[in-house]
């Protein structure tokens, strides 16, 4: 009797079993993913446009880039159940939790489970050469633009420039249109809040001389006594053509988000294939270098979701996730 055929079908069937897409073991998986990330121009757009792509391979699920406003609109569309995933810098989503700055009078958003780290982003201010202006106070009158009204510099800008008693004019847009908008010199400074290298400030590095105006000493200390969510943050020289030394700014951490019904084990796969395929996220952006896991401890209130905490457990890191 030929024993071989029997045994080629078992490991036929091996290897049928471990080819099997990973969404199979989970009926109750949903049949796409919308992503919230923010406008064009911006790190978010363009880090989920990369987290898309990897997702819907390794998954074998549609999932989609929503273009949004931002870390506010993000929670928003999660609330109402129309994204299961999104971005936030950890200042907004701590406002949006206990319902206060830029959530207050509404609801604590409390759907959102913290999935995996993404970036840190500074604040950065660039301006024209040819404008003259040097420091914060000397933007006192001018036109500056903040990004989308839904994003984190939207949120922060307005309130840095109150407290450093500083009077400009706010213009509020899609970032790849503001940064037209300075090129054109109908703006005076774009003030941006996203991970390295921020697409917008290299599109007008391409185009015209210009300056990166940063925060004092002084400046820092008030802002960070006032909003203790900021902490110190650094861009590194060489970041931008024309940034020749290290900028000294604060900033905020980013995280992606997933809403708190969504299955376990698709946000396990999720965190995985993200870590498993952090090199092809830094070709698309240099900022995912920071998507590691050990930053996971950047997170210091929000809850993990529990797909994530199996993942972070499974590789030894249990500690930061109690």
């Amino acid at each position: 009797m030929n024993t071989l055929l029997p045994r080629l079908a078992l490991v036929a069937a091996a290897l049928a079993f471990c080819a099997t897409p990973a969404r199979a073991t989970e009926p109750d998986w949903p049949d796409q993913l919308r992503i919230g990330t923010a406008s064009p121009g911006g790190t978010y757009y363009v880090y989920g446009e990369a987290l898309a792509k990897v997702l819907t391979r390794t998954l074998d699920l549609p999932v989609e880039r929503l273009a949004t406003e931002g870390a506010v609109q993000n929670i928003e569309l999660m609330e109402a159940g129309e994204a299961k995933l999104g971005f936030v810098t950890i200042g907004v989503a701590l406002q949006a939790w206990n319902g206060t700055g830029v959530w207050a009078g509404k609801k604590p958003a409390r759907s959102m489970r913290v999935i995996f780290p993404m970036y840190d982003t500074p604040f950065q201010f660039l301006v024209l050469q040819e404008s003259g202006i040097r420091s914060v106070a000397e933007m006192s009158g001018k036109r500056v633009g903040v990004g989308p009204a839904g994003g984190t510099a939207a949120a922060y800008f307005p309130e840095f420039f109150r407290l450093l008693n500083v009077p400009v004019s706010l213009a509020y847009g899609e970032w790849a249109e503001l940064a037209a908008q300075v090129h054109e010199r109908k703006l005076d400074v774009l003030a941006g809040a996203a991970g390295v290298p921020f697409p917008s400030f290299i599109e007008l590095e391409a185009k015209d001389k210009v300056r990166y105006v940063a925060f004092t000493a002084n400046e820092i200390a008030a802002l960070r006594l006032a909003m203790p969510e900021l902490t110190p943050s650094r861009v590194p020289a060489g970041t931008y053509p024309s940034l020749l030394r290290s900028y000294q700014t604060i900033g905020l951490f980013n995280f992606a988000i997933a809403h708190a019904q969504l299955p376990d084990d698709l946000v396990y796969h999720v965190v995985r294939a993200v870590f498993e395929n952090q090199e092809e996220m830094m070709e698309a952006n240099a900022a995912a270098a920071e998507t590691i896991p050990a930053n996971i401890e950047r997170n210091s209130f929000l809850p993990l979701h529990p797909g994530a905490i199996r993942y972070y457990r499974q590789i030894g890191r249990a500690g930061q996730t109690d």
